[in-house]
Order: structure tokens, then C-alpha cells, then sequence
């Protein structure tokens, strides 16, 4: 009997081998009696032995692991009824247990379950998984749709900046337009005032050879 077939179901006493499973629930055999019946889903919930996983002060253990101590060890198994005994039980054969939540009552089912184990020589070793090859798996790859580009940051500033100079530029125009032209500065006399004009000599008249 295979370690990884045994199951524990939720509202029924002891441990059940796992004969078939079905759609709406599985095929059981007791390992107390050896009887076999159909056990519906909806009403039960099934746990494997080997995926059950206990409290320490490190880090969880599989039960197998705890099953495994507690054969090693050589201590008699104690009285499921006395709770004293139970925690004096495994705090020798597993002193890393967490007892602030392993309650008395998970002690008193690693007990019994053991027993059961035992009484049916269930060799209590956790399956090894086997690794499946990866399936291959090849994916087209489609070209990307193009996307419209978005105008850079430092194009926008120039813009900004460029229509910001034209505009400075048409300002200037229109001050430069609304100011008055200056009139040209008179230019000065050749003579000062109050200095006589010098007076232009008549030339004489040539003389004709009679």
C-alpha cells in the first residue's frame, strides 16, 4: 500500500485508501476494516497525507517528516486521552514543534493515524514527483501597428519661442510707426547774422576790334 494513496476525509474516523476517483467524488477503503464505499464531494472534503504540512518554530514540515521522527525515536506512543503526556510525547521525539499551534488534538491524530499506519505496514515515504520535458511552445510574432509619433518637447519650445520673437518683432513695428518723424534740422546760413554780404563785382565788358 503506497504512502501517497492514503487520505484522510473530513466528518469520518481513520484513514482511507484511495481506490478511484470520480467526477462528484472517489472510491475509498478503509484502513481500519478494509471496506470500500463511494464518497461524494459535496458533502466531504479529501486531504492527502502526503500534502499535509505542520507548525514548527522554523519553517513548516511535511508530516511524513514528522511520521518518520516518531518511528526513529524508539518512544512508546502515548495515551491519545492524556494531553500531558501527548506534549511530553513530542516535545522528545520533535522538540522544533510549534505546541503554541499544535493543538492537543493534531498531537492526538498524528497518534492514531501513526498506528494505523503502522498496523497496515504503509512505508511512509513521499512520492517523488517526475519532471515532464517543457512542451516547445512557438508563438508568431506580428509586426507592431504604427504609431503616430507625438511632437518632442524641445520642437514645441522652439515653436513657442519663434512665435513668441515674431510677435515681439510686430510690436516694435507698431511703435516704430506710431512715433512722429523727426524734421530735418534746418541747414545754417553761410553767413552769420548782422555780416554784410560781400558785394559781387561786375565784370567789364571785353572790347571789340573795331
Amino acid at each position: 500500500m503506497e504512502y501517497g494513496k492514503i487520505i484522510a476525509v473530513t466528518g469520518l474516523p481513520g484513514l482511507y485508501e484511495l481506490v478511484s476517483s470520480k467526477s462528484d467524488g472517489a472510491i475509498v477503503r478503509s484502513l481500519d476494516d478494509q471496506t470500500t464505499r463511494f464518497v461524494s464531494s459535496r458533502v466531504h472534503n479529501f486531504s492527502h497525507l502526503e500534502s499535509i504540512e505542520i507548525y514548527t518554530v522554523r519553517d513548516n514540515v511535511n508530516l511524513a517528516s514528522i511520521f518518520q521522527a516518531m518511528q526513529s525515536s524508539g518512544e512508546k506512543l502515548p495515551d491519545g486521552k492524556d494531553n500531558n503526556a501527548l506534549k511530553k510525547y513530542f516535545e522528545k521525539v520533535y522538540p522544533d514543534l510549534d505546541f503554541e499551534r499544535v493543538y492537543a488534538s493534531d498531537m492526538k491524530k498524528m497518534v492514531k493515524w501513526l498506528t494505523v499506519l503502522n498496523a497496515n505496514k504503509v512505508e511512509i515515504k513521499l512520492r517523488e514527483l517526475a519532471e515532464e520535458p517543457a512542451e516547445e511552445v512557438v508563438v508568431e510574432e506580428k509586426a507592431p501597428a504604427p504609431v503616430a509619433e507625438e511632437p518632442k518637447a524641445p520642437a514645441k519650445k522652439a515653436a513657442a519661442k519663434s512665435t513668441a520673437k515674431k510677435e515681439k518683432v510686430v510690436e516694435e513695428e507698431a511703435e516704430t510707426a506710431e512715433k512722429p518723424k523727426k524734421k530735418a534740422a534746418p541747414k545754417a546760413k553761410k553767413t552769420e547774422e548782422g555780416a554784410e554780404e560781400p558785394v559781387k563785382k561786375k565784370t567789364a565788358p571785353k572790347k571789340t576790334k573795331e
